[in-house]
């Protein structure tokens, strides 16, 4: 079984940008931490990071083939992706939207809007870097229980 990690714009900065908001681990931190979860799921996860839509779009169309679901964090395309959007509903695979930051409590009101939420299985909001991680574990929950 093999599950994609995407994430998004500026993601890539991770552990230098507001730590308030995003925590203080950097992204390898984060994609180590989920590489030991899949090893001790037994899966194989495949990581990709872009600031670019358009790239991000290429490796889904790519990768879903091969893929039982996506943990994408789209990080600023949550409000506006919607080439990306179009990609995510394109795949008919199981789909969790994570987010580090609660986006609902963020002060912004843009913030609260999220394009990719209605072709997402589910949405995990504000419990930072352990959000994928639950991500990953339901996931893998909900294949064993597809295969009974």
């Amino acid at each position: 079984m093999k599950i994609l990690v995407i994430h998004g714009p500026n993601l890539n900065q991770l552990g230098k940008r507001d730590p308030h908001f995003y925590g203080v681990k950097t992204l390898e931190e984060i994609n180590s931490l989920l590489d030991s979860e899949a090893e001790s799921l037994g899966i194989d996860i495949a990581v990709f990071q872009s600031n670019n839509e358009g790239e991000i779009v290429s490796f889904i169309q790519e990768e879903t083939p091969n893929a039982r679901g996506i943990i994408i964090n789209p990080a600023a395309l949550t409000h506006y992706g919607l080439s990306l959007r179009e990609a995510l509903a394109d795949t008919r695979i199981p789909i969790i939207e994570v987010h580090l930051s609660n986006i609902y409590a963020r002060p912004e009101p843009w913030r609260h809007t999220s394009v990719i939420a209605p072709v997402a299985t589910g949405q995990v909001s504000g419990l930072g870097w352990k959000g994928y991680v639950i991500a990953l574990n339901y996931l893998v929950q909900q294949e064993q229980e597809r295969r009974g």
